[in-house]
């Protein structure tokens, strides 16, 4: 899953290079990406409501991590935003 990976690997490599710009680079890929398969493969108003799960889940994985660890929070809104796009858009 596109938003998954971009999540994580964005993650990672704001992390591991300590710019976290860079990881923003790689999440708005992501949505990008994401957002041009779901307008192919659903209406606008899912795709609109995936790509507010998607930033949501972005914004969310912040105020997590300080309850859960960045590891553990990252992977569950990666998760929730996964499930999200393959009930909307992927099963299909």
């Amino acid at each position: 899953m596109i938003t998954a990976g971009s999540l994580i690997g964005g993650w990672q490599l704001a992390r591991r290079t300590g710019i976290r710009p860079l990881g923003g680079v790689v999440l708005a890929a992501g949505g990008v990406l994401a957002g041009r398969e779901w307008a192919r493969r659903t209406s606008p108003a899912v795709t609109g409501a995936l790509v507010a799960t998607y930033v949501g889940a972005f914004g969310l994985s912040h105020p997590l991590a300080k309850r859960i660890g960045a590891w553990p929070s990252v992977l569950a809104v990666s998760a929730a935003t996964a499930a999200a796009s393959y009930v909307a858009a992927d099963r299909r």
